[in-house]
């Protein structure tokens, strides 16, 4: 179990050190999930008082659609450099690759959302009380990072993978997307929200695909 744990902190760390190197990545996350913030704040002119119903829904989309296309943009560039494939026939467990990948999305996300959700306030002129969004956002984030994970590494094998990846994506997390803008809009006070076992959804979500991905990342990966 030790050695195991090490390998997916080195994976980890090289997965890190890479991106905060180029920080190609976060920086195309943050400025799209922006532009899109900004769009939405001009175009549908949001009053405050209906600014806590349609808000979360806002931001999430702003997360949705910048976050897993531009994660997956990493095992594209992998497999066209070769990395990939001298990863994968490497003397590591592939479901420590897979949990690294999972691990390192999820940090590129969380670090975007640093300065999204801020500005996501200051638009919109909303009030996120930090204990009970962080929950919220992370759960969401592991989510999201579990799923484009999983399939990057199984539309890095096509050649329409840039087409490929939303297509497979974005039908798989609506349930997803479904419990994280309820979730945000129960930590804003909407009554819409109240007494659904959005948090447990969550939950549950993330386990199934992260073990799934443990299970299956080893014949992904294959030719």
């Amino acid at each position: 179990m030790r050695t195991y744990l090490v390998q997916v902190c080195a994976l980890l760390a090289k997965d890190l050190q890479i991106e905060f190197r180029t920080r190609d990545t976060l920086t195309a996350i943050l400025i799209f999930a922006l532009l899109v913030l900004v769009t939405f704040n001009f175009a549908l002119d949001i009053r405050p008082e209906i600014a806590d119903a349609v808000g979360p829904g806002i931001l999430w989309i702003a997360v949705v659609f910048t976050g897993p296309v531009g994660i997956g943009r990493t095992f594209s560039e992998e497999r066209d450099r070769g990395t990939l494939e001298l990863l994968v026939s490497s003397p590591v467990d592939r479901s420590a690759i897979f949990l690294s990948k999972v691990a390192s999305s999820m940090a590129i996300m969380v670090a975007a959302q640093g300065l999204l959700v801020p500005a996501f306030v200051g638009l919109f002129n909303v009030q996120l009380e930090p204990g009970a969004i962080v929950p919220v956002l992370l759960l969401g984030d592991l989510g999201l990072a579990a799923v484009t994970t999983l399939l990057s590494a199984m539309a890095a094998h096509t050649r329409a993978r840039e087409v490929l990846l939303p297509v497979l994506i974005f039908p798989i997390i609506v349930p997803l997307l479904i419990a994280v803008v309820q979730a945000t809009s129960l930590v804003l006070g909407s009554e819409l929200a109240r007494d659904r076992p959005w948090l447990g959804l969550l939950v549950a979500f993330d386990a199934i695909y992260l073990s799934l991905g443990v299970a299956v990342f080893e014949y992904v990966v294959e030719e």
